[in-house]
């Protein structure tokens, strides 16, 4: 595939991501859990990763954090977002890298959601001045792996069927 395609398909990645984030902060959750959120917009990330590699998907990872800040305006949910965006993109790709005959996507989108909760604990934690954070953790942990159970189901068929067509 030629760079400007490259490009182009990049572009329309980080559009997609940045509208399905906006959708998803109107979308009311079922129980009043702080923090936690479906995640729907890490499928997008996840996909770029799969198809184009961890450069691109931590362009769009890095773009769609700074480009929904600027839309819906900066905030501590800014520093917790591009924390745990780059850290769930860091283990994802590593992930990708050196465990795919061990994990499916659905195992990596797993670890990325854990990860993501893991990084805005410790942004919380460092904001707060308490390590006592960390005991919201596994409450968490628990919304993670399910939430990125279907985004792992999500991202395999967006990504299966996106290897088709390029």
């Amino acid at each position: 595939m030629d760079k400007l395609r490259q490009l182009v398909f990049t572009s329309l990645l980080v559009s997609i991501a940045l509208a399905v984030s906006l959708i998803e902060q109107m979308i009311p959750m079922p129980f009043a859990i702080p923090g936690a959120k479906l995640g729907l917009s890490n499928m997008i990330i996840l996909v770029a990763m799969i198809l184009f590699g961890f450069k691109r998907g931590f362009q769009v990872a890095i773009l769609k954090s700074v480009l929904l800040m600027l839309v819906t305006g900066f905030g501590p949910s800014f520093l917790y977002s591009f924390a745990g965006a780059i850290f769930s993109t860091c283990l994802m790709g590593l992930a990708l890298r050196f465990t795919t005959k061990y994990f499916s996507t659905i195992g990596i989108s797993i670890i990325g959601a854990v990860a993501h909760n893991f990084a805005q604990i410790s942004v919380a934690s460092v904001m707060l001045s308490s390590v006592m954070v960390y005991t919201y953790f596994p409450v968490l942990t628990m919304i993670g792996m399910l939430t990125g159970y279907f985004v792992g189901i999500g991202a395999h068929n967006v990504s299966s069927h996106l290897k088709k067509i390029l």
